[in-house]
């Protein structure tokens, strides 16, 4: 099955049975064994530790993560001695020394009794509160009539055929409304309509862009611009035109009526009547709620960890917390620190390839869109810290302030929250560098204080920082 390819990723013991001569052979039944069987997140350190203690260190591995083992046969030890000479094998002999574990020191933790005490509840916007326009059919009946009758209006309209009203075309004023744009230079009544409904649009989008502005101006929630279509600002100025302007219907086709609608005061009624009555019902707006998600940490059920790179914790859903094996003595402390704090209600260390659902989407240096995961989240009384642990090195690095802005966003828009929405929690963001934590842990500090301390700010981006005295 090996050599004909069938795609088996547990493989760990290869057992050759009869000789070749072929080094192609070998090494395709040999490459096939190779296929990752330990391919979640969790293992990465422990493989990482067997490749240093096989290619630089020539020693047995600790653990049989991604090791194949292959029995000697010997028609492939000059294959053999050039694998073992490229640092790609080793030699095993006489008894297991006992050190070596199929699995290492891997352990499965699962949710403690009574974790509810010690679960964190994370809030997701789904949608944010807003001002919405609900599509509404147009009422031309709610349009203000012309104060003089179609009769009286065509006793003064001029006659011929060559009539056309330049007064119009050179504009006119009053209050926020313009006409103008030719509208008076129209050949037919269907050119008049769509001359008119081209300028209806215009004034509306002009109006809105300055109510947008004002409101920006004011720190007011912004009303969506509204969206028209041209048939049906067209279908409500025919309507209103040919059954509601006058108070009577009027056949704009028979003995050029519609030349009524082209004098001066008429064109600017119409203009000004439709225009005030879209935008009044642009400003007719309903609110629509926050509509949120909430994630239990306490949906992951267990997690998989080494026993050597965890400490047993008592304010956690888990009976035990895990930290890098490698470069983890800061989250180390934070976790001892935490958990013997006795202001600290609970806590959690975040695992991102678990609690996917924790995270903050941000612009990397180089411009690709990432997602960031926190490092802690720790409850004291009606406060939840979301905790990052740095080096001091790279607090001022350009992607970790990325983070610490995303975040921040995300914090502002939480605590404006009703109570409700949040649980009754005030959510903070603690971008906390290695030398501050030290220097608050030495001091006697308690991990509120040195929270409060470390806590960033929306406005400014910037740590409260100090010394402890």
């Amino acid at each position: 099955m090996l050599r004909e390819g069938f795609d088996v990723n547990n493989i760990c013991v290869i057992v050759p049975l009869r000789s070749s001569q072929s080094g192609i052979l070998l090494e395709q039944t040999i490459g096939r064994g190779l296929r990752l069987m330990w391919r979640e997140p969790e293992y990465q350190e422990a493989k990482e530790e067997n490749r240093k203690r096989v290619l630089q260190e020539r020693i047995r591995p600790k653990n049989e993560i991604e090791v194949l083992n292959i029995i000697e046969h010997p028609r492939f030890l000059e294959f053999y001695d050039e694998l073992i000479a490229d640092g790609l094998a080793v030699v095993e002999g006489g008894e297991d020394d006992g050190e070596t574990s199929g699995v290492g020191d891997f352990i499965n933790v699962e949710l403690r009794d009574g974790y509810e005490k010690y679960d964190f509840q994370f809030p997701v916007i789904l949608r944010e509160s807003e001002k919405i326009i609900e599509p509404k059919d147009f009422d031309v009946n709610k349009l203000q009539q012309f104060p003089m009758s179609f009769e009286e209006i065509k006793k003064i309209l001029p006659k011929g055929e060559r009539f056309v009203s330049q007064e119009v075309t050179s504009g006119t004023r009053y209050g926020d409304f313009d006409v103008h744009s030719g509208v008076m230079s129209a050949t037919s009544y269907n050119d008049y309509v769509s001359r008119l409904v081209r300028r209806v649009m215009t004034l509306v989008s002009e109006k809105s862009e300055d109510t947008i502005k004002a409101r920006r101006n004011a720190s007011e929630v912004q009303f969506p611009l509204l969206q028209l279509y041209t048939p049906q600002i067209a279908g409500l100025v025919d309507a209103y035109l040919k059954k509601r302007l006058f108070g009577q219907e009027i056949d704009p086709h028979q003995d050029d009526n519609w030349r009524v609608f082209m004098m001066k005061d008429v064109a600017e009624a119409v203009v000004k009547n439709i225009t005030t009555y879209i935008i009044k019902i642009q400003e007719e707006t309903e609110v629509n709620e926050y509509e949120m998600m909430y994630r239990n940490l306490s949906e992951v059920t267990t997690l998989r960890m080494r026993e050597g790179s965890s400490l047993e914790t008592h304010k956690t859903i888990y009976e035990r917390t895990s930290f890098p094996a490698r470069s983890g003595n800061l989250e180390k402390s934070f976790i001892e620190y935490a958990n013997t704090d006795g202001e600290v209600d609970a806590f959690a260390k975040i695992v991102e390839y678990k609690h996917t659902f924790i995270r903050f989407k941000y612009i990397r240096e180089d411009g690709m869109l990432a997602h960031y995961h926190p490092d802690f989240l720790v409850r004291i009384g009606s406060k939840i810290y979301i905790v990052e642990t740095k080096s001091e090195k790279d607090t001022s690095h350009p992607n970790v302030k990325r983070k610490k802005k995303s975040v921040l966003n995300w914090v502002e828009k939480i605590n404006k929250l009703p109570e409700e929405h949040r649980q009754g929690f005030t959510w903070s963001y603690v971008l906390l560098g290695e030398d501050v934590f030290y220097d608050f842990k030495n001091k006697g500090a308690t991990m509120k204080q040195l929270l409060d301390y470390a806590t960033m700010r929306y406005d400014s981006g910037a740590s409260i920082q100090g010394k402890l005295l």
